[in-house]
């Protein structure tokens, strides 16, 4: 079993995602798809007169303040847009392809954040209402059966609380608990860069090969929403996955190339 994972930002290569998903399928290897939907939903907010609102928690990561309002909307682009495009494609390519998203079935379960503490202009704060959580449980099972009957599973990142409320979650991690949940061999975190890059933007400083033990000085260069990525890297390896790796989306055969050890793989 494989993980694959989309990221939100522009330029990433999805027919040509979606073509070497076809490729694996045909040859007979499970996968799942965990996609995101950043730039989309900041791009829809904005022209809906709720511009994003990104905020600094304490431990130094960025993520999005989502209210109820944002909720609905980030619901609507990922799950509602994003999501039934990515199975449109896939179908097209050939590829049996069942979109859902975690609220779909409790397929994953998340804690919600009573309240963040956050850091702006240098001053800390609570914020409260926010509709973000971190996943608890992945229902494996729900997953094997649909991998089993011959679908790839395509997964929003929106999951639910105990309590039923549909909650944003974050992609990278999302998939990282997935591939944990479904002893998935590698996860694959496709992006708009090559890979890790000691110096961004320079991609003459691509990390090839990172072993486990080095996720936590890769926190102290790591910029944006790659901090998010290897800490779900590191989630992920926790989990029992064998192998993380980042790559680039851009190109051809992303996913092929990626499964061929380009980008940085870590283990």
């Amino acid at each position: 079993m494989i993980v694959i994972k989309i990221g939100g930002a522009s330029g990433v290569n999805l027919d040509a995602i979606c073509a070497d998903l076809a490729s694996l399928a045909r040859q007979g290897q499970p996968a799942i798809l965990v996609h995101g939907g950043s730039a989309e939903t900041n791009e829809i907010s904005t022209r809906l007169g709720k511009p994003p609102r990104f905020v600094t928690a304490a431990s130094g990561f960025t993520s999005r303040y989502t209210d109820r309002e944002t909720l609905e909307i980030f619901a609507m682009v990922t799950s509602g847009k994003i999501n039934t495009l990515l199975v449109e494609k896939l179908q097209k390519a050939g590829v049996n392809a069942f979109g859902l998203s975690g609220v779909d079935g409790r397929l994953m379960v998340a804690r919600r954040k009573d309240a963040i503490r956050v850091v702006e202009n240098g001053r800390k704060f609570m914020l409260r209402d926010d509709y973000t959580g971190k996943i608890e449980t992945v229902d494996a099972r729900l997953l094997a059966l649909l991998v089993e009957q011959g679908y790839l599973p395509v997964i929003a990142p929106l999951a639910l609380s105990p309590e039923g409320d549909a909650l944003n979650v974050d992609a990278d991690r999302a998939a990282a608990m997935v591939a944990g949940a479904v002893k998935a061999e590698k996860l694959i975190l496709l992006t708009n860069v090559p890979g890790l890059l000691r110096q961004f933007p320079d991609e003459s400083t691509l990390i090839s090969h990172l072993p486990a033990a080095g996720l936590e000085q890769a926190l102290t260069f790591a910029e944006g929403r790659m901090k998010k990525k290897v800490l779900g890297a590191s989630e992920a390896l926790g989990l029992g996955v064998r192998e993380v790796i980042f790559a680039d989306g851009r190109v051809e055969n992303p996913v092929q190339a990626a499964l061929a050890g380009k980008g940085t793989v870590i283990s």
